[in-house]
């Protein structure tokens, strides 16, 4: 009796011990250091370094974080999921002047944007003069008139995506950047398409995954043909605030000119 007592505490002792680690990993700040080469892109513009963070939910960003960034980015993307249901737009105002700490800030909605009074978040986002990229794209010129584009599609699962008028609102910009807060948007793409970089978040790499398996891939950047699609584990997590092998991520994406398009070295920071 004594030891079916002793092993029932043990594995009580193990799974509080799992889910205290699980609690403390979803709570990191993991900065990624990326350099991205390409070789279509501008070498007019030099370097243009990119701050990507996604899947926010209910974390409110830290102030490390944002010091590890401050000075490094040219531009900030959020790729959707900025809230959740029950999240204080006070909360999300938070954010986003954190974020603009940081520099310009650039939003594609995710499908827990949706939750709640969506209206309201769309007069927060447009009151801190945040540019909402739902199916539309800006262009960013050279002084030699060379254009680097920046399209955004609306949520893929809210069925509210139109890639088409996306491009429409493109011009003949040599290099385009195509932000998507789900990752499935890689399925409407064809090479006549001419994007050469996918951001999306969304999956959470899984959130929890097991020996290795999950409901979803570990996030990550791979090449196929002349496009770079990067998918983010994300910020924050969903249902439970709880994350293990999927760890959270926040990146920073410098585009370099190069030879051939490729995946540089990566470095990162946790803290």
């Amino acid at each position: 009796m004594l030891l079916v007592s002793g092993l029932f505490l043990v594995i009580i002792l193990l799974v509080v011990g799992m889910v205290i680690y699980m609690w403390l990993t979803a709570k990191q700040d993991r900065l990624i250091f990326q350099d991205l080469f390409f070789n279509d892109f501008p070498e007019e513009f030099g370097d243009v370094r990119i701050f990507f963070i996604s899947d926010l939910h209910r974390r409110i960003i830290s102030d490390k974080l944002i010091e590890e960034a401050r000075g490094k980015a040219d531009l900030v993307i959020i790729g959707g999921d900025i809230r959740e249901n029950g999240v204080p737009l006070a909360r999300v105002e938070k954010n986003i002047l954190k974020l603009k700490e940081l520099g310009p800030i650039y939003f594609v909605w995710g499908n827990n944007d949706y939750e709640g009074d969506f209206h309201e978040l769309d007069a927060a986002l447009l009151k801190h003069g945040v540019k909402i990229l739902d199916n539309t794209a800006v262009s960013f010129e050279s002084r030699n008139g060379r254009k680097i584009a920046l399209l955004g599609i609306d949520d893929i699962t809210e069925e509210r995506d139109r890639l088409d008028l996306a491009l429409s609102d493109c011009e003949n910009e040599a290099f385009r950047i195509l932000v998507s807060h789900n990752p499935l948007v890689k399925e409407q793409l064809t090479p006549e398409h001419h994007i050469s970089l996918v951001l999306s978040g969304h999956t959470h790499g899984g959130q929890i995954r097991i020996f290795g398996f999950g409901p979803y891939q570990i996030g990550s950047i791979k090449k196929e043909g002349n496009c770079l699609y990067m998918t983010s584990n994300g910020y924050g997590t969903s249902a439970v605030p709880l994350r293990l092998e999927a760890k959270p991520e926040t990146h920073l994406i410098t585009l370099k000119r190069g030879m051939r398009t490729e995946i540089g070295d990566a470095m990162e920071k946790t803290f």
